[in-house]
């Protein structure tokens, strides 16, 4: 029903709108709303939308979706209802839970041909740990705007703008237990010109990240915590080039967080992160309130922690401007 109510709307000439009524729950699979649509379209969220909790109902969708809205230009998707992703039978089965499930796959790589039931089980748990849906994604998107929302329990992220430009983040509530692994609010890749403005974030990992492809990102007025705080990176995984540039974080109230703000790059990666600004922020029992991490690694106690290369991006142009602190 969702997905035929969109394709209508999308291909109607006259803009149109689609609503989930109030006072009703609709449980739903990966779906997938593509775009170009002929004309500027509403979504109004006002009811509640739980994702399904069975992990073989994702295979078909990249696994790394639920809710996916790509190549839609003057998209509005607004209201106060929720989106549940029902996260919980995935944070279980988190790599980070699980960590030791990683390097075991490369120790059984000599094994690709084996079909015994114990290898074949150990795939099956590793397929699951990485590949973990976002709860609502953005791809390829213009002209975009998404307020109101309640953004629930995601199986790992919440909210994520992936290549997108001219973005409005407005008004949103995201929670999930401080617990929960990988569960970033607002994840921001490749997207230029977006303002994350009046938002309450309490997750298990980064409030805000933004990460390379990134440039023109605006956050005010964001509450933040639990979590790890509002960061832009991990950049330069795996030896990769990334940027991020012309990044203000203004008036941000971080409380009960690993960290506050903070810029965190892998060594042996390239490019740079430059023209960041944090001001007006207040932190209130934060363990570390300002971290330039240029040797990040989010596996040190893992069975197979990172390597020490003499390599890293550059950080240029950070400044921090009227910061506060109480009790941290």
């Amino acid at each position: 029903a969702f997905k035929e109510a969109w394709e209508l709307a999308c291909n109607s000439s006259q803009g149109a709108i689609v609503v989930v009524p109030k006072n009703k729950i609709y449980h739903l699979k990966p779906t997938d709303f593509f775009g170009p649509c002929n004309s500027p379209l509403i979504v109004k969220i006002h009811g509640t939308i739980k994702a399904t909790v069975h992990h073989s109902d994702y295979k078909a969708h990249g696994r790394r979706r639920w809710l996916y809205f790509v190549n839609v230009q003057n998209l509005r998707v607004e209201g106060g209802g929720i989106i549940n992703g029902n996260g919980r039978t995935w944070w279980q089965n988190s790599c980070k839970i699980n960590i030791a499930l990683v390097c075991h796959l490369l120790l059984h790589q000599t094994l690709q041909g084996s079909t015994n039931c114990k290898f074949t089980s150990f795939l099956i748990k590793f397929e699951i740990c990485l590949f973990i849906p976002c709860a609502l994604t953005f791809s390829q998107c213009s002209n975009l705007r998404v307020a109101g929302l309640r953004i629930r329990n995601a199986q790992q992220m919440h909210l994520s703008f992936n290549k997108c430009v001219n973005v409005k983040a407005l008004n949103l509530s995201v929670i999930a237990p401080g617990n929960s692994p990988n569960t970033d609010g607002i994840h921001v890749s490749e997207t230029h010109n977006i303002h994350i403005k009046n938002c309450v974030i309490k997750t298990g990992d980064d409030c805000i990240s933004v990460v390379s492809g990134s440039q023109n990102v605006r956050a005010t007025d964001i509450t933040c915590g639990p979590g790890h705080g509002i960061s832009i990176g991990s950049l330069g995984a795996r030896n990769s080039a990334a940027y991020v540039s012309n990044v203000i974080v203004n008036r941000a109230t971080i409380s009960g967080t690993t960290n506050g703000v903070r810029i965190k790059t892998w060594q042996g990666g390239s490019g740079y992160a430059k023209n960041i600004k944090f001001q007006n922020i207040m932190v209130h029992n934060v363990s570390n309130p300002i971290i330039i991490d240029q040797n990040y690694c989010d596996h040190h106690k893992s069975p197979c922690p990172c390597k020490v290369i003499r390599k890293t991006l550059k950080t240029m142009n950070i400044r921090l401007r009227r910061k506060e602190q109480s009790r941290c």
